[in-house]
């Protein structure tokens, strides 16, 4: 663990003393081979235990692909915002960089922690780099509202996660990650066990977002600028998915009747955040509706605790963060060029940039899940265990998916189809730093068709 977290700590004095000439060169440089040295925790995938096991941290199945993204996000945000960055005086280029490695050190830590205290206070930790990366790097006036909500809906649903803790340390003597697993069940019957069931998930189920505690999302997603809507949308919802799969199987036996309510929610919120999505005028709340769609999806997979549901809620989770980060991306390159998000006065694109229209193709089809990519995959699965523990939820998950596809393809088709706008015609070309950004989101999850065992999890 410490060949990945020590290099990622020692970034940020070589962010903050590097020459500004050099400064995003290096920092990519060093990032990208942390990146590369995370990759030899996937070869462990095959043990069924934990492993790299020391007195704090460890990974095993589910924890390793998570760990695996985040650290491969770090150099692909940095060079994401090369461009929105370089009018800023170089402190603050340093500053922003700073943030990004302090949100993937304490994402790391929150990932591979073996304490639960350890977990939520990494959870927390990861509160205070984004909101300033969204306050002050924002694109608009809005911006601290959108904090504002982010910071009070997060904190509003962990405090409940943190007495729920501290009472769990005090009836079962530990929060280890390791000898939970051994404890006696206890029947939980009581109102108050009810309670405490309610506010063990009830933080993860605000992070994912579940359909009704969502209304911080597009906000944060519209106003934070290109690399915070990336490690938002592609690690720090997983925190909500990797968090509930943690505590569910300490929640014994109240599960079965106390989770109707937050799956139908969930269903019922794939088809209404799809629906929202084909109404939308702005590219980046689209994107970020599809990922509340999305996450309803891993939500239900997750609450239904069956091997192949909590299999495709992992493998959704790793798919759409390479796939939404991909999109917001492609909005980015966008905004950047027209100075607008709205989808009407920034059509006809592929008449202008038709490289970046393949990209766009590909990172909406993926979206939509088309096969044989890991989208398609996790989704099957999830449906299916849905199917399986009830046959009405066809109707939900089916329409669902069916307005997943309708919004892929309205995003694509307002982009970049259609006459280019006359206001349009002096438009800058690609560059082929957009076009590396574009493969190294996408190449991975084109590569995971061919070995899916990787982020399969405990069902490995």
């Amino acid at each position: 663990m410490l060949k990945v977290l020590v290099p990622t700590f020692m970034l940020i004095p070589t962010t903050l003393l590097t020459p500004t000439k050099w400064l995003w060169p290096t920092t990519l440089a060093h990032s990208l081979m942390i990146s590369l040295i995370s990759m030899s925790w996937l070869k462990n995938m095959t043990e069924a235990g934990w492993t790299s096991l020391s007195p704090y941290m460890a990974t095993d199945t589910l924890s390793t692909p998570l760990l695996v993204l985040t650290c491969w996000l770090l150099p692909l945000m940095i060079i994401a915002s090369q461009t929105h960055m370089a009018p800023e005086p170089p402190n603050r280029q340093r500053a922003y960089i700073s943030l990004l490695i302090s949100l993937q050190f304490f994402l790391v830590l929150a990932f591979s922690a073996t304490e639960l205290l350890m977990f939520y206070v990494m959870f927390e930790a990861t509160l205070l780099p984004t909101l300033m990366i969204i306050t002050r790097w924002g694109n608009q006036k809005e911006r601290l509202n959108a904090g504002v909500y982010f910071l009070f809906y997060t904190l509003a649903g962990s405090l409940p996660l943190l007495v729920a803790l501290l009472t769990l340390q005090n009836n079962a003597g530990t929060l280890s990650l390791l000898t939970m697993q051994y404890l006696d069940s206890s029947p939980l019957a009581s109102y108050a066990d009810k309670m405490w069931w309610a506010g063990c998930l009830l933080a993860f189920l605000v992070k994912m977002p579940l359909y009704g505690v969502h209304l911080w999302l597009p906000k944060a997603h519209v106003e934070a600028p290109v690399a915070g809507s990336m490690i938002l949308a592609a690690v720090l919802l997983k925190l909500g998915g990797y968090g509930m799969m943690r505590m569910m199987t300490n929640l014994e036996p109240l599960s079965k009747d106390l989770t109707y309510p937050f799956i139908i929610f969930a269903l019922w919120g794939v088809l209404m955040t799809s629906s929202i999505c084909l109404r939308q005028t702005d590219l980046k709340s689209l994107i970020a509706y599809s990922s509340v769609s999305h996450m309803g999806l891993v939500i239900s997979g997750i609450l239904i605790q069956t091997p192949w549901g909590f299999t495709g809620a992992l493998i959704l989770m790793i798919a759409h963060g390479l796939t939404s980060s991909a999109l917001f991306c492609l909005a980015n390159t966008n905004y950047e060029r027209t100075h607008s998000r709205t989808m009407l006065l920034a059509r006809g694109l592929q008449i202008a940039l038709p490289l970046m229209t393949a990209w766009w193709f590909i990172a909406s089809l993926a979206n939509l899940a088309l096969p044989p990519l890991p989208n398609l995959m996790g989704e099957l699965m999830i449906v299916v265990s849905i199917f399986n523990w009830s046959k009405w939820s066809l109707m939900l998950t089916g329409a669902g998916i069916l307005t997943t596809a309708s919004y892929s393809l309205y995003m694509f088709i307002m982009t970049q189809r259609g006459p280019l706008p006359s206001h349009l015609t002096t438009i800058e070309p690609s560059y082929t730093r957009e076009h590396l950004l574009m493969a190294l989101h996408l190449l991975p999850l084109v590569l995971l068709t061919l070995k899916p065992e990787l982020i399969w999890g405990w069902a490995n």
